[in-house]
């Protein structure tokens, strides 16, 4: 083995050990775009990510985007005040509590 062939080898090591690098960090990118911005399925975008990178990026720009957005919960009118009852009686019965431990 000549000089060059040396110098090639260790050449394509180094490229191989960046492909590999690079895979790996955008395999965890959607997983930690969603942890840092508390979304609440984080754990299945971060499983997403990998099962899109390991898939050769076909469902990786997908898990991506998702990474960024926030679910919405559409609730009609009447569930709305239900959850605005429930809150008030929520309260109502914190304030009943503190008012109780308050007397012992």
């Amino acid at each position: 083995m000549s000089g060059l062939d040396i110098f090639a080898i260790i050449v394509l090591l180094i490229l191989l050990f960046a492909v590999v690098a690079i895979w790996i960090v955008l395999a965890m990118l959607p997983g930690k775009i969603a942890a840092k911005r508390n979304h609440p399925q984080a754990e299945a975008i971060n499983i997403g990510g990998w099962l899109g990178a390991i898939l050769g990026g076909v469902f990786w720009p997908v898990f991506l985007v998702w990474a960024f957005t926030k679910p919405i919960r559409i609730t009609s009118a009447g569930e709305a005040e239900e959850i605005q009852d429930l809150y008030k009686r929520i309260a109502a019965l914190e304030a009943q509590g503190t008012s109780r431990v308050g007397r012992k």
